[in-house]
């Protein structure tokens, strides 16, 4: 007997973002894996009586291993059972699908993704600008600030990075943003370009700053840095709407 496997996007925390096929699959689930960051209030369109278990990983603190979490999905899906893995975000967005399905594929368990609402999307939309525009912005490109050592990746493609028509959107980098700024400005982009900083992006204790990326590699060199965020850079990131 095999159950389902739903890999639902729980979007940036904000219930009210949460998908409509999102909601379904929560309320007709009898397991729910979640993430941290797809706690709290989405967590309320769970099925009463649903198993739920929090598998999330956060920088710094004690965190299930990603195996655990494949292993855990296979053998609730082998009782037969309905079950959502919870992602926070977008589940295709930086958050190791990949290692998940592929868990599932080897298997024999069929499985579905329910995309969602990703970091860069809201930060923008509470930022009150778009994430492209005519003549200055004509790209936009997500990356991860972080390795799986939690060190700047360095094997990302520099000079697009500091293209000045793209907008960038750093995923996990605010620990790695001064390093990371370092490099832009060495490679050409001026040190006043526009950032938005966007901390808890969707949630109660939501943190917009507007500043540059060289004012904001300064800030974040001296911050303890704890609450998530995504930081936006480029030709639009601190345009007043």
């Amino acid at each position: 007997m095999s159950g389902f496997v739903s890999f639902v996007s729980a979007g940036p925390g904000d219930p009210e973002l949460l998908t409509l096929k999102a909601a379904a699959r929560l309320g007709a689930a009898d397991v729910v894996l979640y993430d941290d960051l797809a706690a709290g209030a989405i967590l309320d369109h769970a099925r009463k009586g649903a198993t739920l278990v929090s598998v999330g990983k956060r920088a710094g603190r004690p965190s299930a291993k990603q195996e655990h979490v494949s292993r855990l999905l296979v053998d609730y899906a082998a009782t037969g059972a309905n079950v959502v893995r919870l992602k926070s975000g977008d589940a295709g967005m930086f958050g190791r699908l990949e290692e998940e399905v592929e868990a599932l594929r080897s298997a024999g368990i069929a499985y579905e993704i329910v995309p969602g609402v990703t970091a860069a999307c809201t930060a923008a939309a509470a930022g009150g600008i778009p994430l492209t525009r005519r003549h200055t912005a004509r790209r936009v490109q997500f990356i991860t600030g972080a390795d799986v050592k939690g060190e700047l990746p360095q094997d990302l493609h520099w000079a697009a990075l500091a293209d000045q028509h793209a907008v960038t959107a750093v995923y996990m980098g605010k620990k790695t943003f001064p390093a990371l700024a370092a490099k832009l400005i060495g490679q050409g982009l001026s040190p006043d370009t526009p950032a938005l900083l966007a901390e808890s992006v969707g949630q109660a204790d939501q943190r917009l700053v507007r500043t540059t990326i060289r004012q904001l590699a300064e800030q974040l060199a001296q911050e303890n840095v704890t609450a998530t965020a995504v930081i936006l850079y480029g030709a639009l990131a601190a345009q007043e709407p």
